[in-house]
């Protein structure tokens, strides 16, 4: 950390936490000399503070704090943590430097790599943002066990989701894992085969104009499940939803271009096992069809979905009529 920290050459140095990481991660950290200087700014845990008030509230913390355009802003947390502090780096006097350091299995796998910064906005999940790489991306395994267990299997859908997009030997560990009682010394080589996937393909396609769409797989539905759960005011992990959406868009995927049925089912299997279901009714169908149509990723009118012919075999930019979709959401809310 302290070389990374000395490469990137700073007046002042911040470091943003949530509740939560303050508690649980920066007591890990603030002993070291090269942190001695650090001035934190801490904000409200979970997804429903990753909005603009908590933005304003880190530009303002810089701001009072004497930040100039050469300062440096160290992210230590979750997804939310490492979108919105990039998001507000990336945007503070027309950007300064930014560290990522992902506490949770999440960011790790995800939310850390890529370049994507972002907040919600309008009930929207990451509606406002931009794409600015960090500096450094320091990824430390010994912040998984300060993890609850819930956490820990959000964060497992997106490597759950890297295999499905990677190859048969990646998705056949990723099934045999005991997610239950983790080995956290397997799970570390596990990350970074998984992060290895992310890295390649966000290299080949930094903007996303083609194969970097595999990473949305999941996504469609999910976001769409993350974001109602989110203004029903009972918010669900974003790797719930995802696995959630993995479950429906493997489904069109088996319907529209014939992913094998017996993959389908030993996934959905360990999803159901390990995620369980969404709470909707057909009554919610209307909504999530509504807030389908709101993605980021869609072309023209019609809703775009990542679906797979097989493991490893990408189909970007597919598309799926509205009766296909309700058909898909029936497939997960009758189990």
């Amino acid at each position: 950390m302290a070389t990374a920290i000395s490469e990137c050459e700073h007046d002042r140095l911040f470091v943003l936490v949530d509740e939560t990481t303050r508690q649980a991660c920066w007591p890990l950290l603030r002993h070291f000399l090269c942190l001695k200087t650090a001035e934190l700014i801490t904000i409200g845990a979970s997804d429903t503070n990753k909005t603009l008030p908590t933005t304003a509230h880190v530009w303002q913390s810089l701001s009072q704090g004497g930040a100039t355009r050469h300062s440096l802003l160290i992210n230590l947390g979750g997804g939310m943590v490492t979108d919105l502090g990039g998001f507000a780096a990336s945007t503070f006097k027309r950007g300064i430097d930014f560290i990522n350091i992902p506490t949770t299995l999440l960011a790790m796998v995800d939310a850390s790599v890529g370049g994507k910064t972002g907040i919600n906005f309008e009930g929207l999940k990451n509606e406002i943002g931009v794409f600015s790489e960090p500096r450094f991306v320091i990824l430390s395994t010994q912040f998984l066990q300060t993890l609850d267990h819930e956490n820990l299997c959000s964060g497992y859908a997106e490597m759950l989701k890297h295999g499905l997009i990677s190859n048969d030997t990646m998705w056949a560990e990723l099934l045999n894992f005991n997610l239950a009682e983790p080995h956290f010394g397997q799970l570390q080589q596990m990350v970074a085969d998984s992060v290895k996937v992310k890295e390649n393909i966000v290299e080949a396609d930094p903007r996303e104009k083609g194969i970097r769409k595999a990473l949305n797989l999941g996504h469609t539905f999910g976001h769409a499940f993350e974001s109602m759960a989110m203004r029903q005011g009972q918010p669900v992990l974003h790797g719930y939803a995802v696995a959630w959406g993995i479950v429906c868009e493997l489904f069109l995927s088996a319907v529209k271009t014939a992913f094998p049925t017996q993959r389908m089912r030993q996934t959905v299997g360990f999803i159901r096992q390990h995620y369980g279901q969404p709470n909707i009714t057909c009554d919610d169908y209307p909504e999530l069809l509504e807030l389908m149509r709101h993605d980021k990723k869609n072309i023209g009118n019609s809703i775009n979905f990542t679906l797979l012919g097989d493991i490893g075999d990408i189909r970007i930019n597919q598309t799926a009529t509205e009766e296909e979709i309700k058909e898909a959401l029936d497939f997960i809310r009758e189990g």
